[in-house]
Formats: C-alpha cells, structure tokens, sequence
C-alpha cells in the first residue's frame, strides 16, 4: 500500500482547518481498505469531534480491517473530547500509519501504547517532518505553554520599511498583502507596537476571503503593546471587529484602563521595574489565554525587542523590488544591534518565495537562546 500518498491526503485534509482548531492541533485521517479510501475527515475545531472520529464515521462497519491514517497520534486521554484510541480499538482497524507522535506530556506515546496492546499494527514516521511543520505552532505551544512567534516584515531593496517622512504605504505589492491577509486568518493573534498604531491607524484584520468560500473570514486577537495607554480611545484596532487587547504597565492612567475596558478592550497591565512591557511576561500570560500562534507586524523598534530577547521563532521578510534610499528612513530592525557580524541571528530551513516582483525569505532562527 503506498503510505505516503493516503498520508499526504491526510495532511491536506489537516491543513483545511488551518486557523480554527487551536488550541488543538491540525489533523487529518484517511481510512483505506482494498486500496480505496472508505473514510475521511479532519478536526474542524476544538471541542468538535477528532479527524479519526469524524473518518469512522464515515466508514462505518467498512472500517473493520482496513488501514487508518493520521498526520498525528490519537489521543489516548480525556480532554474537551473522549479518548479517541478507544473507538479505534472497537471499530476493528487492523493497522494505523501516523506521521508524528503526539508532543502533548499527556498524551505523549500513550496512543501508540494503547493500539499495539490491542493488537493493532502501528507504523510512525510516514512524512514526519511535513506533519511536523503544520503543526510547528502547535508543538511549541503544548510543551512550553507559550505561543509560537512569527516576525513579519516588509521592506524595499536597500532595507527601509518607510521614507524619511514616514511614508510606507505601500511598498510590496497586491499580491504580498494577499498572502499576509491569509497568514493573519490563519494565527490565534496580531501583535504591533503603539507607534504603529498611533502612526497608521490599523484595523489588523483578516479582509480578504478565498474565492467561493462560505466560511466567514475569521480575525485573529489583536494585541497592542502600549506602556503607558495612549492608544486613542477612537483608534480602529479598538473596533468590534475582532478582540483586541492592550499590553500596558502600572504607569498606566488608570482612568484611561478604564476607559479602554468599558469599550469591552482586555487589557493586561504586565508587571515589571522598567516602564516597558515585559515582552517575555507577556507571552506568558498570552500562553495561559490559549493563545498558541502570533504573528508580530510591528516597527523595527518592537522587531529589536522581540530579536533581543530571543522571543521570534519564524521570520517572514517581503523584499519589494524598490529603492527607497535616506539615511532617516526607518529600517525593520531597530534597537541597540550587534558589534560583531559573527553575533548576527541566523536562520535556517529557508524558503523563498515569490509574488511577482516581490520575494519573501522565509526561516527559522537557528541560534535562539534557551
């Protein structure tokens, strides 16, 4: 039987939920028997049923002695869902293919564990690294309780995101802010500084839909890190659009805390000695809001911070095929910097992509601190 082709359908069956299942991971799950498929699914939220249920289902009585495949181990726990190992077990699979284990403590090896005692042949590794990576976010998250973070960034030939008076709209293309649209639909939330805010006045929304699509475009939370609460009470990102929250500090005017919170804004006062939000604190707390996935489209000030503080994960940088020049004009890396090029944050496991005269590198940071 040719595993990796029913894996790679599962994947795709996976990925379709991209940006509704979290906190749970991205699965999909094929059942085959005679070399036809007789079942599928994905999980399409959390707290709806798993891909392997939903599959079952499907195949009904057929699903005696056939072949079950899953881009991720079943659950043997209870969690917002029964254990699903247990319907596996009863509806007489004979054999499961899975791409990855499950990072999950709880439930880490347990699933596989359970087959296998119940005479169930299992065989993992089918496409591991693929599975792995739809669900990076979802890994970092559920062994660190702490959100996966993308830093997104989009700036001319020469390294500016913005000319000498401010001005940055727009310097990639339709096609580049299409694809941005689409990764916000798809991460829990949407993170920039004040200066951003106070500057460009965003909705930080998802606004474009995939064509012939009913499923309605899905926001993600937007969080604003402003020390000290002087976001405009008027400002768009504070809209009833999607939930919005403010990162602020003690130094914060409490009436103005108020204010932001009768708007129906959550606001998180992170504590700390600086007069600046504890980035590293933050994520903390976001961590314990569920938040598994945030992509940071800040200034090159907040850029540095998150940099700084060993905080990015993943970094996407559009390079539009223009020249913007001037010593003043802003760059997508502020801060402090470094003295030496052998100090300089690599990445690895990059990409290129292209949208017409746009590139975007894509890759992950290679030398993070613990």
């Amino acid at each position: 039987m040719n595993n990796k082709k029913y894996m790679r359908l599962a994947l795709r069956l996976a990925i379709k939920a991209k940006g509704r299942t979290s906190p749970n991971p991205l699965v999909g799950a094929v059942i085959v028997k005679d070399n036809r498929i007789i079942g599928r699914g994905c999980h399409r939220r959390a707290g709806e049923p798993h891909a392997e249920i939903n599959a079952l289902n499907m195949a009904g009585e057929r699903a005696r002695g056939a072949t079950l495949y899953l881009n991720l181990e079943p659950c043997a726990h209870f969690g917002r869902t029964p254990p699903c190992t247990k319907r596996i077990i009863s509806s007489r699979i004979k054999e499961v293919v899975i791409a990855m284990i499950d990072p999950n403590p709880l439930n880490c090896g347990r699933g596989v564990k359970k087959l296998r005692k119940a005479g169930i042949e299992v065989k993992v590794g089918v496409l591991e690294e693929e599975a792995k990576k739809i669900n990076e976010a979802y890994t970092k998250y559920i062994t660190t309780k702490k959100p996966f973070v993308i830093l997104k960034t989009a700036m001319s030939l020469d390294g500016k995101i913005a000319t000498k008076t401010g001005d940055s709209k727009w310097i990639t293309n339709e096609k580049s802010r299409k694809y941005v649209h689409k990764l916000r639909r798809e991460v829990d939330a949407i993170l920039v500084g004040i200066e951003t805010v106070l500057k460009d006045n965003p909705r930080l929304t998802s606004r474009i839909q995939d064509p012939g699509s009913r499923i309605p475009v899905r926001n993600p939370i937007r969080i604003v890190v402003d020390s000290k609460a002087r976001i405009p009470l008027r400002a768009r990102v504070l809209n009833k659009k999607a939930p919005t929250i403010i990162a602020t500090t003690k130094f914060a005017l409490k009436r103005k805390i108020e204010a932001l919170r009768k708007k129906g804004v959550k606001v998180l006062i992170i504590k700390d000695r600086d007069k600046k939000v504890n980035l590293k604190k933050l994520l903390k707390k976001l961590g314990e809001l569920e938040v598994t996935s945030l992509l940071v489209e800040g200034g090159g000030k907040i850029n540095a911070s998150f940099l700084e503080n060993s905080l990015v994960d993943k970094v996407l940088f559009f390079i539009a095929s223009k020249i913007i020049g001037g010593e003043e004009a802003l760059t997508p890396v502020e801060g402090g910097g470094i003295e030496r090029i052998k100090d300089a944050i690599k990445l690895k496991d990059i990409s290129v992509k292209r949208f017409e005269e746009d590139v975007l590198i894509e890759g992950y940071v290679a030398n993070r601190l613990p």
